[in-house]
């Protein structure tokens, strides 16, 4: 019996199937059958495929079986991969591929005129907030697949991005969802920390996924802190906000102290819904106390529930107006002597820098080639002057030319509609 071995992966038997789980966020299901007849086809052997333990095996003691099969899968592995948390196909975003990793709001690189620069390597989310501004998670009715850029591509973006931005930067985790379900969340922390322009690197999360196990590693590796998406303190009401029966709040709050234990910085940041969650407002103040989050920059970011077009707005939920929220913080500012809860830029230590100049005009029509299908019905993703643009309303297919009106230009983020 020979052994298949494949790095950062385990197997499960699903009977007729055996499921590929890669660094324990894709999978891929293959048929033991198709497998057992890519042996047959190469080597002209006769054996049977099976999983003990986590591992891959097969019933032959023939040398190359093992490798061949490892090789077969890894090949076979792209058109297969799913995201575990959400179930949707993956487009795996490698160099090969040719797509711009700017122009685009679910994955790749955003800058938005200072020295903060957004780094988005995966796009899908664990759970599914009753508020998520895109209709995120598992139970999401618009999102039809996910993307993953592979490290080394998304690296190669960002130092040329941080060459035009300079020094003095804070790489920002964050995404169209939960960013700890990238596969290189680890490795893509030690990268930044070693780019010389990089000062900072931060991550958005909810918290879910973190073990201690992570916390050091993340820790280890450099990441500076996590802005913790926290948004009851309250089990039974945590859960109907998450949208995830099995969301475990005690955990995230055990979460939360490990990660100022091992010298990561905290900042708990609730979406607040007025008549939902407002009253929790002090409770999260302590418990940012309790477990001394906010040592190098704010503990806490309320933030302001607003309803968005494809997002998934609660009936229940109360829209305050800013002016409103921001006397709300105010108050709480004087009630509780914590400060600051109304936040400003030069609290991150952010400044203006010169955006990465524009690629296009509003109202330009410009020639594009479609390169990747969109995330929702009728969009589809295509490129031109090496920048991506999301195109709306179309049928075009993944290959076709098209003339492309450019309709929204603000932040590099390109969306236009087919001529």
């Amino acid at each position: 019996m020979v052994e298949v071995s494949l790095p950062h992966s385990r197997f499960e038997d699903l009977g007729d199937e055996i499921r590929l789980i890669w660094r324990g966020t894709l999978y891929a299901d293959f048929r033991k059958s198709e497998l057992e007849r890519a042996v047959k086809r190469k080597l002209g052997i006769s054996a049977e495929v099976e999983v003990k333990d986590g591992s891959l095996f097969i019933q032959t003691d023939r040398e190359g079986v093992g490798p061949y099969l490892a090789l077969y899968i890894q090949n076979n592995l792209g058109a297969l991969l799913r995201n575990r948390y959400t179930n949707r196909k993956v487009i795996y975003i490698h160099e090969g591929l040719g797509v711009p990793l700017l122009g685009y709001n679910a994955f790749g690189l955003i800058d938005r005129g200072t020295n903060l620069i957004q780094v988005r390597g995966v796009s899908g989310c664990n759970m599914s907030c009753i508020f998520c501004s895109v209709d995120e998670g598992p139970y999401s009715r618009t999102r039809k697949l996910d993307y993953v850029v592979d490290i080394d591509y998304l690296m190669k973006w960002f130092d040329g991005v941080a060459r035009i931005k300079g020094r003095g930067l804070e790489a920002h985790l964050d995404g169209q969802g939960e960013p700890l379900i990238y596969p290189f969340r680890v490795e893509l922390v030690q990268a930044l920390r070693q780019h010389p322009n990089v000062s900072v690197i931060s991550m958005q999360s909810n918290g879910t996924l973190l073990t201690d196990k992570l916390v050091e590693e993340l820790a280890e590796a450099g990441l500076d802190r996590v802005n913790l998406s926290l948004h009851s303190l309250d089990p039974e009401k945590a859960k109907m906000l998450m949208g995830r029966k099995d969301y475990s709040l005690e955990h995230v709050l055990e979460m939360a102290e490990a990660l100022v234990n091992a010298g990561v910085d905290v900042l708990i940041a609730p979406v607040i819904i007025f008549g939902i969650n407002d009253d929790e407002a002090e409770a999260f103040i302590e418990f940012a106390r309790k477990i001394g989050a906010g040592k190098r920059w704010p503990a806490l970011g309320f933030q302001n529930y607003i309803p968005y077009k494809f997002g998934r707005n609660p009936a229940v939920a109360k829209v305050k107006p800013f002016k409103e929220f921001y006397a709300w913080l105010r108050k709480l500012e004087e009630e509780t002597g914590m400060r600051p809860l109304v936040l400003k830029p030069a609290h991150f230590g952010m400044e203006r820098r010169e955006f990465i100049p524009l690629a296009f005009r509003p109202g330009e029509v410009v020639k594009a080639e479609v390169v990747l299908p969109g995330r929702i019905e009728g969009e589809m993703l295509a490129k031109a002057r090496n920048r991506l643009i999301e195109v709306v309303g179309t049928k075009a297919e993944v290959g076709e030319r098209i003339r492309v009106r450019i309709v929204r230009t603000r932040h590099g983020i390109y969306i236009g509609t087919e001529v």
